[in-house]
């Protein structure tokens, strides 16, 4: 069992529960994509982040934070408060919001 911080805020601690369990589930074979994007149906800058992503054979697993409350939750600490997706989880623990294609090229291949 790995052991945080105890003056970690709840915030860190939460993102240090998402990366243990995406390093677990790469680890198991069970997770697909090198980044996780937390979208919703409706955002049509998700269909393009995902449509590009599909073009450059980067491979993600998205989340969306409509049928996921623990996820959306994460999202709003990640964005002020706001539910603002795409929100892109990289390997490292850290986010982009409504980042580029460049942006995720660049953090995946610095991985």
């Amino acid at each position: 069992m790995d052991v945080v911080d105890s003056s970690a805020t709840a915030s860190q601690r939460r993102t240090w529960h998402l990366i243990t369990i995406n390093t677990e589930l790469r680890s198991a074979g069970r997770m697909a994509g090198t980044v996780t994007m937390y979208s919703t149906t409706w955002c049509g800058y998700c269909r393009r982040l995902k449509g590009q992503m599909d073009r450059e054979g980067i491979a993600y697993t998205e989340v969306n934070i409509e049928h996921d409350p623990e996820s959306a939750a994460f999202v709003e600490k990640a964005n002020g408060g706001n539910q603002t997706v795409p929100t892109v989880l990289f390997a490292d623990g850290t986010t982009l919001t409504n980042p580029s294609l460049a942006q995720v090229k660049e953090k995946v291949a610095a991985a």
